[in-house]
């Protein structure tokens, strides 16, 4: 039973990866606007019926590498040791994304690039990003423990994500030739920001 449970769950990732690189090849090409989700069935060589099994729209599969690439990393934070503190397990999970796997890191940097000129797949995205945050609030707390009514984890996961988002954005903008080294040194710039504390004493004016 257990090894047919695990025939079936492999084939549902693969099932799943065919989809969302079928959106994101297509989308690439085409632009979004000008694909369809039974192009997208035909391009992955999947049923229409299974497409809907996965995804309720074609913006759903294609921000499917973003949703995937924050499912990696909050798994990622999960695995790090509870020794390790918030900050730390963060970047580490972090640095193991990026050195993980250059394809998966094209497709990232794609969609995201697709998204910044395709307002329909705005909405999508933020809808990740939301669910991102609350699940990495939920790692957070079970890493530092009670007490339980403390704001600390979701505070902590909107603003580690923010200082991402930040990196990254900065890390793509144009002119810029993306490099992991770079981006990776970014982090632990802003992870060090974070670690030092947001407060700061005011300028008085001249």
């Amino acid at each position: 039973m257990t090894a047919l449970l695990g025939r079936r769950e492999r084939k549902k990732q693969a099932t799943l990866a065919a989809l969302r690189e079928a959106a994101l090849r297509l989308s690439i090409r085409d632009g979004v606007e000008n694909i369809t989700v039974e192009r997208i069935a035909g391009e992955a060589d999947i049923a229409l019926r299974t497409f809907f099994n996965y995804f309720s729209s074609k913006e759903e599969a294609v921000v499917a590498t973003v949703s995937s690439a924050a499912e990696a990393l909050i798994a990622e934070f999960r695995a790090r040791p509870r020794t390790e503190s918030v900050l730390r397990a963060f970047r580490e999970a972090v640095l193991v994304i990026l050195n993980e796997s250059d394809a998966a890191n094209r497709d990232y940097l794609a969609v995201v690039r697709l998204i910044q000129r395709t307002p329909s797949l705005v909405p999508h995205q933020l809808a990740v990003l939301a669910a991102q945050e609350k699940a990495l609030a939920s790692a957070i707390a079970e890493r530092v423990g009670p007490p339980g009514d403390s704001v600390y984890p979701a505070v902590c996961a909107s603003a580690v994500l923010a200082a991402l988002r930040i990196v990254v954005n900065q890390w793509m903008e144009p002119g810029r030739e993306p490099d992991a080294a770079v981006l990776g040194r970014q982090v632990d710039a802003v992870i060090a920001e974070l670690a030092a504390g947001l407060d700061r004493p005011g300028v008085m004016p001249a």
